[in-house]
């Protein structure tokens, strides 16, 4: 699943660390979501959105291929 979590991370100058930190979870969740080898769950996204203050699809992209 294509994100933008990365890029919405950067344009706060938040470090893995402190966004990981910000919802709860590992900075090693933040990675593995960021770099795509996981995808994260419905509650997580849930949580990144409400935290970003956008809609769960303009952070998460279900590349249907």
């Amino acid at each position: 699943m294509k994100n933008r979590l990365k890029v919405l991370r950067a344009e706060r100058d938040w470090s893995q660390a402190e966004l990981a930190g910000r919802i709860d979870v590992s900075r090693q969740a933040i990675n593995a979501i960021e770099t795509g080898k996981h995808d994260p769950s419905l509650s997580l996204a849930f949580r990144l959105a409400r935290l970003f203050e956008m809609p769960i699809e303009e952070i998460f992209d279900d590349e249907q291929s």
